[in-house]
This record gives C-alpha cells, sequence and structure tokens, in this order.
C-alpha cells in the first residue's frame, strides 16, 4: 500500500456553490446551491461561500445573527449528550470572544444558540420544502434532504442560531459548519475584536457517504496520546467520522496485549531511524478510544497481518516458521516478513491479539492488513485470510483488510480498502460485484504523505507527486472500474509516517489535501467543481493559522493574507 515495490474523471455538470441570482434563492435536491445578490443575501452569500464540506443545501438571506455578551446556549433539559455538545461549541468560542456563553438546559430558541435534538427536526426540514412556511416571512424554502444519523439543519436569523439534527452526531457536524460561518479569528486562544457575527439563511446537510475515514500510522514513527487528539480535532473539523490507527508494522507494535506482553515491551522499543519508538497501554487506547468518541469519530485499530509482521515475528520467536526471531527492524522496506502460515500458534496469536483489541474496542471494525506480503505465498496468503476473518467475526466485528484480501475469500460483509492508482484491478471490482464493500484510498489521490511536489521535503513520491487539485479531482463511485458504485461505503485519507516525526510534520501535509478528501466523502457529486473548491479551500487558510496549523501553501490556490 506504499512503496514502489509494489505500486499497484468523471465529467460532471455542476452548479457552483455560490450563484448570482437575479432574484431569491433555489436549491436542487443534493446539489449545494446558494444564490447570492447584492445587499445582505450577498453578504450573507460570501460568508457561506467558506464551509467545507460542501453542504448539501444552502439558502442565504434573512438577518444575520451577532453573538453578543449576553447570548447563551441552549440545550433541551435532560440530555447530557447535547448539554457536551453544547459545552463543546461554548469552549471554543469564549477564549476568543471574551464572552461567558453560559449552557443552558431550558429548550430556549431565542436570543441566542439552540441545539435540538429529534425526529422532529427532520420533519421540520422535510416539511419546509414540501411547501410549509418558513421560520422568517420571506425565507427561502428548504430543499428535501433527509438528515439521517449525521445530517443537520442550521438556521439563522437576526433572533438566534437555531441548530437541528436527529441525532447527536448532526448536531455535532453542524457545530463545525456553524465555526466555519464565524470570522477565523474565533479559532484563537486569546480575545479578539470580533464582531461575531453569523450570516443569515439556511443550511439543510447530510453526508454522501457513511465511511469517511482518516488513518494515521503510528508504527514508523510513534505518536503520542496527545498528538493522537490533535489530530482527531483536525479530523473532526471536516466531519471525518472514522479513525484508523494503524497500530503495528515492521518497525513498532503500538498496543498493549497481555497475553503477549513482549509484542509491546519489545517489539514496540523502536521505529524508523532508531529512535525509542512507544506504545500505548490498555487505558491509552481507550482514552484515544474515548476522545475520539467526543469528537463522533469511530477508531477503526488495525494488525496487519501476515506481512508488516517484524516487529511481532522479533518479539516472540515461536512465530517464526524457523524458530528464530530477527532483529528489531528500522528501515522501510516493506514484503520481507511474514507470519508462519503452517503453524499453529500464528492462529493462536492472531485469536488473542483480535479478541483482546475487539474488547477494547466499541466500533465494528477490525482491519486485518493483508497488503504487501511478499515473502507469503499466493496460496499460504489465502490460507490465512481464510483462516483469520473468521475469528474477527466471531467477537461480533466487520472484517476490513486492504484491497488484496480480494484475492482470498472475503467473508460476507467483509469490507476491501482499495489503495492502488488507477482503478484496474479485476479482482477488486469481481469482489465488489460479489458483494465485498470498498473503501476508496487510491494512493495517487488520498495518500497525505506523499510529496506535493519534487521540492517537498517531507513524505514520499513512490505513487507520484499528488498536488491538492490531484487529491480532489476524483470520484470514488467510478475510480475502480467495473464496481458497482452501490459498493463503496466511502472514503479514507490514509496518512503513513516513514519520514513525518512531529505533528507540525502532520500538518504540512494534511493540509490543504485532507478537507478535499472529506468533501469528497460528505458532499453531493454535483457540488464537485474545482474552481469553486479552490476558492472554498483559501478562504479555510486564515482558520488554519489561527488554529496553529502550519499548511503547505499550494501555489494552485490563491491564499488570503493571514
Amino acid at each position: 500500500m506504499r512503496r514502489p515495490s509494489v505500486r499497484k474523471d468523471l465529467p460532471q455538470i455542476l452548479c457552483s456553490l455560490l450563484l448570482i441570482g437575479a432574484a431569491g434563492w433555489a436549491s436542487a435536491p443534493s446539489a449545494a446551491t446558494v444564490g447570492a445578490a447584492d445587499g445582505p443575501a450577498g453578504a450573507s452569500a460570501a460568508v457561506l461561500e467558506r464551509v467545507v464540506p460542501a453542504p448539501a443545501s444552502v439558502q442565504a438571506g434573512g438577518a444575520p445573527y451577532t453573538v453578543g455578551a449576553g447570548t447563551r446556549i441552549h440545550v433541551p433539559s435532560g440530555s447530557d449528550e447535547v448539554r457536551r455538545i453544547g459545552e463543546y461549541l461554548a469552549a471554543i468560542l469564549r477564549p476568543s470572544t471574551g464572552y461567558p456563553l453560559p449552557v443552558v438546559a431550558d429548550g430556549g430558541d431565542r436570543d441566542g444558540i439552540a441545539l435540538k435534538l429529534g425526529a422532529t427536526v427532520g420533519a421540520a426540514a422535510r416539511s419546509t420544502s414540501a411547501g410549509a412556511p418558513a421560520a422568517d416571512a420571506g425565507a427561502p424554502r428548504d430543499t428535501a434532504v433527509a438528515l439521517g444519523a449525521e445530517g443537520y439543519r442550521l438556521a439563522v436569523s437576526g433572533q438566534a442560531v437555531t441548530l437541528g439534527a436527529e441525532q447527536a452526531a448532526g448536531l455535532f457536524h453542524g457545530v463545525q459548519t456553524l465555526r466555519q460561518l464565524l470570522p477565523a479569528a474565533v479559532e484563537k486562544r486569546t480575545v479578539q475584536s470580533g464582531p461575531w457575527t453569523v450570516p443569515g439563511g439556511t443550511v439543510t446537510d447530510a453526508p454522501r457517504y457513511a465511511y469517511r475515514g482518516g488513518m494515521l500510522d503510528v508504527s514508523r514513527h510513534f505518536f503520542s496520546v496527545a498528538q493522537v487528539e490533535r489530530y482527531i480535532d483536525q479530523l473532526a473539523l471536516y466531519k471525518i467520522n472514522q479513525l484508523h490507527l494503524h497500530l503495528s508494522d515492521d518497525q513498532g507494535w503500538r498496543i498493549a496485549v497481555d497475553s503477549w506482553p513482549r509484542l509491546a515491551t519489545y517489539g514496540g522499543s523502536t521505529q524508523v531511524g532508531g529512535g525509542p519508538g512507544g506504545w500505548y497501554s490498555k487505558a491509552d487506547y481507550q482514552e484515544i478510544v474515548r476522545y475520539a468518541a467526543s469528537r463522533y469519530l469511530t477508531v477503526v485499530p488495525e494488525i496487519d497481518m501476515p506481512g508488516h509482521t517484524n516487529a511481532a515475528l522479533a518479539s516472540y520467536a515461536e512465530l517464526n516458521c524457523s524458530g528464530t526471531a530477527p532483529p528489531l527492524y528500522t528501515g522501510t522496506n516493506v514484503g520481507f516478513s511474514s507470519l508462519c502460515v503452517s503453524k499453529d500458534v500464528t492462529y493462536r496469536f492472531a485469536d488473542q491479539v483480535l479478541g483482546e483489541l475487539a474488547a477494547l474496542t466499541p466500533g465494528p471494525y477490525l482491519h486485518i492488513g493483508g497488503d504487501e506480503a511478499h515473502s507469503t505465498s499466493h496460496a499460504d496468503y489465502v490460507t490465512f485470510m481464510d483462516k483469520v476473518q473468521p475469528l474477527v467475526t466471531k467477537y461480533g466485528k466487520t472484517v476490513l483488510a486492504w484491497h488484496q484480501l480480494a484475492g482470498a475469500h472475503p467473508v460476507p460483509g467483509a469490507v476491501g480498502q482499495y489503495w492502488g492508482t488507477n482503478g484496474s484491478e479485476k479482482e477488486v471490482a469481481d469482489a465488489a460485484k460479489a458483494g465485498m464493500r470498498l473503501i476508496l484510498s487510491p494512493a495517487n489521490r488520498a495518500y497525505l504523505d506523499m510529496k506535493y511536489n519534487a521540492s517537498t521535503p517531507l513524505g514520499l513520491a513512490w505513487a507520484g507527486y499528488v498536488e491538492v487539485k490531484d487529491s480532489y479531482n476524483w470520484d470514488p463511485a467510478t475510480f475502480v472500474k467495473g464496481a458497482p458504485a452501490s459498493a463503496v461505503l466511502g472514503v479514507e485519507a490514509p496518512m503513513w509516517t516513514e519520514t513525518l516525526v512531529t505533528s507540525a510534520n502532520l500538518d504540512y501535509m494534511a493540509f490543504p489535501r485532507l478537507p478535499g478528501i472529506a468533501e469528497i466523502g460528505w458532499s453531493p457529486a454535483a457540488t464537485h467543481q474545482w474552481d469553486t473548491y479552490k476558492v472554498r479551500l483559501a478562504a479555510q487558510g486564515p482558520r488554519w493559522t489561527a488554529l496553529g496549523i502550519g499548511f503547505y501553501r499550494s501555489p494552485q490556490v490563491s491564499w488570503p493574507t493571514d
């Protein structure tokens, strides 16, 4: 999935996110449409243009709301989860505004920011589109957008900001949109001058795909709990809902396993270049899971097998066919290691490791790797994957593996993560036709560790240089030739860390490409247009600066002066 030794656009008629309209606003189902005009509506549209990912429906107009010293955040009584989201919002806004912004459980919706939860929210959004009067006289009507588990409706008037959703995840995603409708300085941690004005209008939004992931390789270089949580916050800002943690590889094993303790204490004692490495205790891992859940991300743990296993082989001699443990490895080659497929102990190892990890992981997936197994014969690979997949389902989890799983026998419900570069792998398309679902992570589009160009100081280039436009200009529904669009579960942006050591390194490689992958996963296909996206992306730059994110200033984007 990341080495040259195994190297493995649908045109659309698009409407701009912001189209100048002669009068009023109109939007079509499943397309982000905004009309702009002179005056307040035009001013609102100019701010709404900043949102990434592009919402499903935006209707600008009406009076704006200004957050002030008397603003309260209203939540329903009796809902601890909604209150936590309210406190999260308050914690973002208080430092920069200097306002107290109390969170009050009164269910109110006047003179403040109101968070509302329940099926009536979705019904209200749908009834508006069906012809019911809008909340404000003369306000535009909503598009029929089914909110579902992650959608939200954000309505702004001169009196209040009302954010509603059918489920709490939708409220949280709506908060991310609200953040982007406020000036970028709202992200700063010291008092700024304001004003803190939210443009008038209504956003009705829901995701295109259910799975929208970011992967962090903590095996090549270890990242602390705090560093992982910082990355989680960045993913959450763009409505990513899955955190894939690559917990094992040739260079390091990063999770404590009680039944095989040397995996962490010895296998986790180094990293690329020979650094000290590190590993997560079970409590550390549970803290990451908890923090991710608080940002409405599900942790997807990966134990890569049967290849990429030198750290495990070095820790336990009996896992090797020879019975002799190799030394720890600190280089960056791949494809040289393999568990011993013929030994019973191999499957006891896999069973116990996956069982302990499943017990710590509330999410539905266990990722079992399966890529670059060059030291495993094809017959042995098929044998191994056919024996290990039932171990995953035994613990009530869904099998997730790199797309080479298609060359074995994917169990019902299995998911293959595609990391090729041209979508021509027939066996992947055939497996998708037979029922294997797909997560799209094409390396020449979605791999965040690929260099932007020849002068990029970090990253690799085996999949080619990946500029921000390259990472945005593709469609998951058509990338794997012959695979049904219905097989696509979503997208993921992997971050491999052979050359990345610090959070600043992660920032530079993730931004500005990560928001584009997030938009591909979230926004309606009809919004996908580079010329309008690059304008919205440029507007994110000052926000990243306010958040302390050092990003690559691609010459393909006209960045504003911060």
